[in-house]
């Protein structure tokens, strides 16, 4: 094999591939990447038999060919080297890097060895727009849950309908679902992707315009990122949780109020909050139409700043993880939000205006005296 590309864009593509290559793989060869030279491009793949990344870039093959390399080694050699051409020579297991200034000589082992990533390519894909896929993953990856204990639910379960794909994630204190308006070509079950996956895709994709294949089984999915990247993965086993029949029906009162107003409000009580739990108090005074946000931290201080709503319905106070609402309002895009309620354990929705594909549950922290 002897192919030769451009480092820049060389380390710029190795950089998802390292983060996704296992650092005490259960076999040597899965610490490596593999090379593959051919019909003007060279193919980069990681596997660890869970996940799999696979990225295409354009170079000049002088000899077609395959090896694989200490993806560790391999990427942190090319992220050093100047910013010029970079020549790969695999002789028999032996790797030379030459970037014109010097050399590096490495130890490889043969493609043969290296696992085949799924491809899938006799299951129908389901076409994506990437914006429709960005969307789904931004509203609601971020409340996944990352205990293993409760392994289902760090996952992000998606369900397939006529016309749309409905993604939702939940860790048992809070719960995203959204929707995008998707046509899907045939029935097909619901998955629950690991959300470690999905991470690495969301990455992958940021700058793509194009369309996302989807392809599963019974055990594993496939995402095709045009025709230059490819993402694998096992699904997790399990029977995800009934998240639907969480979601209240209506609500005794709702709370609409500026977007960033509450933000930047939430993220100076947070200050104080986050010394003692995290917890934020919200008296909803529906006489002043306003919401009174307040944290108290024993022997530090406290803090309390007001927020103009719209309110209808009763006065009350509630609580909150702090953090959770945060997370929620930075991914939603609307002016405004909506807060709804019914009582102060009782779930809580946080809504988009405008947006109406997102709703986002939270629970209450219990007030104790």
């Amino acid at each position: 094999m002897k192919v030769v590309c451009s480092q820049s864009v060389l380390s710029s593509k190795l950089a998802p591939l390292s983060r996704v290559a296992p650092s005490n793989p259960s076999h040597p060869i899965l610490a490596n990447i593999l090379l593959q030279a051919e019909g003007g491009r060279l193919g980069l793949s990681v596997f660890d038999l869970s996940l799999g990344m696979q990225i295409w870039l354009d170079a000049e093959v002088k000899v077609p060919g395959a090896i694989t390399v200490s993806a560790k080694l391999f990427s942190e050699m090319v992220s050093r080297m100047p910013n010029r051409d970079i020549e790969i020579t695999a002789e028999d297991t032996r790797v030379i890097l030459d970037y014109g200034s010097g050399f590096f000589e490495i130890q490889g082992m043969r493609a043969e060895e290296f696992p085949a990533l799924p491809t899938l390519e006799d299951v129908t894909p389901v076409t994506l727009t990437a914006e429709a896929l960005r969307r789904g993953l931004q509203g609601s990856l971020f409340a996944a849950s990352t205990d293993e204990t409760k392994q289902i639910l760090t996952g992000l379960h998606v369900t397939f309908e006529v016309d749309r794909l409905e993604f939702a994630a939940t860790d048992g204190h809070r719960l995203a679902v959204t929707v995008t308006e998707q046509p899907v070509p045939e029935a097909l079950s619901p998955i629950t992707i690991p959300a470690k996956s999905l991470k690495d895709l969301e990455r992958l994709m940021a700058k793509q315009e194009g369309d996302v294949a989807l392809r599963c089984d019974p055990t594993q999915v496939v995402f095709d990122i045009g025709n230059d990247a490819r993402i694998t993965s096992r699904l997790l086993e399990g029977q995800y949780p009934n998240y639907r029949q969480l979601i209240p029906k209506t609500f005794a009162r709702q709370v609409t109020v500026e977007r960033s107003a509450l933000a930047d409000a939430l993220e100076r009580v947070a200050i104080l909050a986050a010394q003692k739990n995290n917890v934020v108090k919200i008296n909803i005074d529906a006489d002043a139409q306003e919401l009174k946000l307040s944290a108290e931290a024993p022997q530090l201080g406290s803090g309390e700043e007001n927020v103009p709503a719209q309110i209808s319905g009763e006065s009350m106070e509630v609580a909150f993880n702090v953090k959770y609402l945060l997370e929620g309002l930075k991914v939603m895009n609307s002016s405004d939000v909506q807060l709804q309620l019914n009582g102060e354990t009782q779930p809580a929705i946080l809504l988009p205006l405008g947006e109406a594909q997102m709703k986002y549950l939270v629970m209450p922290i219990q007030i104790r005296g």
